[in-house]
């Protein structure tokens, strides 16, 4: 592992909007260019609400094998 982070957010956004807010702060936060959804990688985050972007999810090149991304949710 390379570098990891934690992004809490408790506004009342939807799931949906957490998770798009979140990616784009962990993508600012290390430098790197946003990652394109695959369908695989939609089909693995509504199962698993777990997903790695692959290199080939970026359009710039990345220095790194793959980014993951995990949704912890507490009630």
């Amino acid at each position: 592992m390379q570098k990891d982070a934690v992004v809490e957010n408790t506004n009342d956004d939807t799931r949906t909007h957490k998770v798009f807010s979140a990616i784009e702060q962990i993508c600012h936060d290390f430098d790197l260019p946003r990652p394109i959804w695959l369908e695989s990688n939609i089909a693995d985050f509504k199962k698993y609400s777990k997903v790695r972007f692959t290199p080939d999810s970026f359009i710039e090149e990345v220095p790194f094998d793959y980014l993951e991304f995990l949704v912890l949710e507490e009630d």
